[in-house]
């Protein structure tokens, strides 16, 4: 009878040891299945030629053929090796492209352990860590890009375990527990670096921390040193990974590097880049309904407050310098190009929003809160009345495209141009509410906040999807899948695409001969590759037969198919 008691007793501790892993676990498969439910109809690649040159990178590391870069330079290689498999494992580019966003979801919904982690760190407990996580891992700047083949996919994640693991770190614990806690930070800066350009903000920031440390003695050296070893040899993987992909693709080198120097250090570009910058802090702050301008007063904050741990202080200082640094590189690297989002561009900092999110609203006292939150409006205020001054009339005038700002779409209610007022208001409005609520009901109302930002996130992020995300995919079916149908091209086709036929065109068909490959060429005066058996060229004009574009072709070429209303001709050879 004792034994029996002793083991429902044991049972019991098992389960209850359990449950917290399971209902985790629950919330992850939730969250997964939010973002595949939201993919379901992507089948072809969109945004080029961003996700075409990802593509065509991740099919040389499954094994592939090279074939035309559509970006033009060869690009980190970091994300495409992470979806590669999906690329061995697909005999059509559709099968592909689903399983890539079935990889897309499962790493981007990561947010929500990992973010749980991080609440529990700063000490709530399990129920209001669940009910925050679930709100950050389903904030629209969060799940938007993880619909597409972009870095901004994984990026949020790796950021956000950057940032734990450099906690772990340098808070107090055992020595093992704190090395690899520091070897977790120098690999994932090291993989972010092969990841995108903004990887090496991410490496600088994690070789100045662990250099400093070191030296200040702040953290076991042995730890130290084992970050500092790990994040060489990440730094090492990428170079080798770049070059590897350099052999390659006959590409030139980007210039990321020269770019930036030039927007940094000529007086004029200066000027712009700051204001382009303020721009992107500005989109930061509302895509987070203000909690973003909350966390960054709350870490500077921390910062000077000796009263705080040293750990906390100092991840606080990295996310503030991170933010910055991105914003300010970005807005120097990245060209004019007669949009809207020149000077409010959305993406690049939207992999700082989960780290940001987590547990502002919940860790501040009601005084503290009120305080702060009245600073980040502020801040929402003078970085809007920047964007005014520095952008002016190209405000109104320039190119809108919903795709580049989401966020501030959906904020103001219009998806047809971008309104400062209203997008700041309605962020105002946000963020006083949820102060107001936490300051009224103290923590009783804390749960009830979470599922509510919960529950909101979810609502903005699949309005943003129907508005937006579905829209602009559903818009350029005819340059993907819908043109190599008509065209009557196959996946084993070698391509020569004329330079005047439409670039997203040529950039999506990359993918979709999806084992021969394509050239971008013009026959009348560029040799045309040997292997080539398929050439797509625009027709001469009206009247005119599409054999009069290319007068001299040789015999064995001959007009297949052409179709006048998209100006396309299909020739093959004989």
């Amino acid at each position: 009878m004792r034994a029996t008691a002793a083991t429902v007793r044991a049972a019991v501790v098992r389960t209850a040891a359990t449950r917290p892993a399971v209902v985790l676990l629950v919330g992850y498969l939730a969250e997964l299945l939010f973002r595949l439910v939201l993919v379901r109809s992507m089948d072809f690649p969109s945004v080029h030629p961003d996700e075409d040159s990802y593509l065509a990178e991740a099919r040389v590391l499954a094994g592939g053929s090279a074939t035309e870069i559509p970006v033009g330079v060869v690009i980190p290689g970091g994300y495409p090796l992470l979806i590669s498999p999906a690329l061995r494992l697909a005999d059509d580019p559709t099968t592909a492209y689903h399983l890539v966003m079935g990889v897309n979801a499962a790493v981007n919904a990561l947010v929500f352990p990992l973010a749980h982690v991080a609440l529990r760190r700063l000490g709530l407990d399990r129920r209001l860590s669940y009910a925050f996580a679930a709100a950050t891992a389903l904030l629209p700047p969060v799940v938007f890009y993880s619909q597409f083949v972009l870095t901004d996919a994984v990026l949020p994640v790796l950021v956000l375990a950057w940032l734990l693991c450099l906690h772990g770190w340098l808070a107090d614990g055992p020595p093992r527990r704190r090395t690899w806690h520091a070897v977790g930070a120098g690999a994932s800066a090291g993989y972010a670096m092969a990841v995108h350009d903004r990887g090496g903000v991410v490496v600088a920031l994690t070789a100045a921390v662990l250099l400093g440390v070191l030296l200040l003695r702040r953290a076991p050296w042995r730890a130290t040193a084992a970050g500092l070893a790990a994040l060489g040899l990440g730094v090492l993987g990428a170079e080798l990974l770049s070059a590897w992909l350099h052999a390659r693709f006959t590409v030139p080198d980007s210039d990321v590097g020269g770019s930036l120097w030039k927007g940094l250090t000529d007086p004029g570009a200066a000027v712009q880049t700051l204001a382009r910058a303020a721009g992107q802090i500005w989109y930061f702050t509302v895509s987070t309904w203000g909690v973003g301008g909350l966390a960054v007063v709350a870490c500077l904050c921390a910062v000077f407050d000796r009263r705080r741990p040293p750990a906390l202080r100092t991840t606080g200082g990295v996310l503030v310098a991170l933010l910055l640094g991105t914003a300010v590189a970005s807005a120097a690297a990245l060209p004019l190009d007669g949009r809207v989002d020149d000077w409010v561009y959305a993406r690049y900092t939207s992999y700082l929003v989960p780290s940001a999110f987590v547990a502002v609203l919940a860790r501040y006292g009601r005084r503290a809160l009120v305080r702060t939150a009245t600073i980040a409006a502020g801040l929402v205020l003078l970085l809007a009345g920047v964007v005014a001054l520095a952008a002016g009339e190209r405000l109104r005038t320039s190119m809108f495209i919903p795709w580049t700002l989401p966020d501030v779409s959906f904020l103001a209610a219009d998806w047809g141009r971008i309104d400062l007022p209203r997008t700041c208001a309605a962020v105002l409005v946000l963020l006083g509410a949820a102060v107001l609520v936490r300051h009224a009901g103290g923590h009783r109302v804390l749960g009830a906040l979470g599922v509510s930002l919960a529950l909101f996130a979810a609502f903005a992020t699949t309005t943003i999807t129907a508005q937006v995300a579905r829209p602009h995919a559903e818009g350029r079916e005819g340059l993907a899948t819908g043109f190599t149908r008509a065209a009557g091209i196959t996946a084993d086709d070698n391509v020569v695409f004329a330079w005047d036929v439409d670039w997203s065109l040529r950039a999506a068909q990359t993918f979709e001969v999806y084992r021969g490959r394509v050239w971008s060429r013009d026959p009348r005066w560029q040799p045309v590759p040997a292997e080539a058996n398929v050439m797509v060229l625009p027709l001469p004009g009206e009247g005119r037969p599409p054999e009069a574009y290319w007068p001299g072709h040789p015999a064995d070429w001959y007009v297949e198919r052409f179709d006048a209303r998209q100006n396309w001709a299909v020739w093959h050879r004989r």
